[in-house]
């Protein structure tokens, strides 16, 4: 191993708690998810611990693997698309020094807003999710009554739900509008 690799290692270890994501890397932030993967494999070779396990100088070991897991966590913020685009607005942001590594709360707040959307978009509960599945499938096959029937049940599982409310709003007004005026109803 050569000095100047050494003096590499020394000076990114010292300068690394500076460093974003993209610098570890060494990318600039517009970088495609090939970039990203590219420059993950280059940089985890480099600084792959196994490469120097048998160096005799336990503090340059500890050097490269405190690079090597920075390009790790770097690689695992910067390929998902939604961690990157929090990431970067984060770094992008007035609290750039408190915000280059992407902690667990990070994370939590990520997942907790993709389950958000998720329940916005299906519903909350199991039963709610079920008779809105059901709904939309009724809605597909133009059983509209079946449909709003679905969507009522579900309604009832979650009475707070937006969602559905708009969705049987739409139904209603459709049905009412197909139905004709007068003697719907008269007994025979």
């Amino acid at each position: 191993m050569d000095e100047q690799f050494s003096l590499e290692v020394e000076a990114l270890a010292a300068a690394l708690d500076q460093l974003d994501y993209f610098g570890v890397l060494k990318l600039p932030q517009a970088a495609t998810p090939a970039d990203i993967k590219a420059a993950y494999y280059r940089e985890s070779r480099a600084y792959h611990p196994d490469r120097f396990a048998a160096y005799p100088d336990p503090v340059f070991r500890e050097l490269v693997g405190k690079i090597y897991r920075r390009v790790n966590e770097a690689y695992t913020v910067l390929r998902d698309d939604k961690k990157r685009l929090k990431y970067l607005a984060d770094v992008n942001g007035p609290e750039r020094t408190q915000k280059l590594r992407f902690t667990e709360a990070d994370e939590a707040q990520v997942k907790e807003e993709q389950k958000r959307k998720l329940e916005e978009q299906l519903g909350q509960t199991p039963n709610g999710r079920k008779f809105y599945a059901a709904a939309l499938v009724e809605i597909q096959a133009g059983r509209h009554d079946a449909a709003l029937r679905a969507l009522r049940s579900a309604l009832m599982y979650e009475p707070g739900n937006a969602r559905f409310k708009e969705q049987a709003a739409a139904l209603e007004k459709q049905l009412e509008a197909g139905r004709p005026r007068g003697e719907q109803f008269k007994i025979k």
